[in-house]
């Protein structure tokens, strides 16, 4: 998902207030809150070397003899994500299961509705913190497109073997990504590089088209985050589907509405409005 150009501090101060708002990380007593956001002294900013350091520790930082990071399987934070996706197969198993037909007027049968889960991209299934590291979390437009061209991520542990669990009991599969549009090719081929083993053509995979936005969203080219993946998902559901879950690591990903219900995968390393 494309980021606004924040210097490397405005980032993680940003990801730093977002974790003390929904109390995913406490740094000390006395920080800054939503309802006291502008701290009165220094006391009540998180120092941002060892912000970097605590974010290093939760991904278990590993270095290859390259020089490259990637997170641990081991970690934390894979621990948690591994809890995240117990939980989803389990809600999937039963939602899955039950029948799509649903009756009309009198009783009469009416179309069938499809079951469909919707995901975000990054750090939802496709995992930013080599990227990340490699840039200093000081994301810029350009070096996205140097990585995404070249480069793929790992998948976010296990999300592809719950996606394609997922599609196999019947569930349709689809992408909503901040990503812009010219990245679709590199999106799509890092996708099935890492075993995301579903249908990943351009009515399965939406990307943030500003050039030529599509006629579903009422805000054209000026769609805020919020509006253009709830808006992509009520056209996904006037296709036909049933969303009966929404995955994203941004609670922009899972505003809204349109879905039945949503999975917050964690992310510390940046916030998205």
């Amino acid at each position: 998902m494309p980021r606004p150009v924040l210097s490397r501090r405005a980032r993680l101060g940003a990801a730093t207030v977002a974790a003390l708002v929904t109390g995913t990380a406490v740094f000390g007593i006395g920080q800054a809150t939503a309802e006291h956001s502008v701290p009165r002294t220094d006391k009540e900013i998180p120092n941002l070397t060892q912000v970097q350091d605590r974010i290093k520790a939760y991904y278990g930082d590993t270095v290859t003899a390259d020089g490259e990071h990637y997170a641990s399987p081991h970690s934390n934070y894979a621990r948690q994500v591994r809890g995240i996706e117990t939980r989803a197969r389990s809600y999937l198993t039963k939602a899955l299961a039950k029948p799509a037909d649903r009756s009309g007027a009198h009783g009469k049968p009416v179309e069938r509705t499809r079951p469909a889960i919707v995901l975000d991209m990054d750090d939802t299934t496709l995992l930013t913190y080599n990227y990340e590291l490699q840039v200093g979390f000081h994301f810029t437009p350009e070096s996205q497109d140097k990585y995404l061209a070249s480069t793929d991520m790992d998948p976010v542990f296990g999300m592809n073997r719950l996606v394609n669990w997922a599609h196999d009991k019947g569930a349709e599969v689809f992408f909503i990504t901040g990503r812009k549009e010219a990245q679709r090719e590199w999106s799509v081929r890092n996708l099935k590089n890492v075993g995301y083993g579903v249908p990943l053509d351009r009515t399965h995979v939406f990307l943030k088209n500003k050039e030529n936005p599509p006629p579903y969203l009422p805000c054209g080219a000026d769609c805020s985050t919020v509006e253009y993946k709830s808006g992509t998902r009520r056209h996904i559901e006037s296709l036909g589907y049933d969303i009966v879950a929404n995955f994203g690591d941004q609670y922009s990903d899972l505003q809204g509405g349109a879905g039945n219900r949503t999975f917050k995968l964690p992310n510390p390393m940046y916030y998205l409005p």
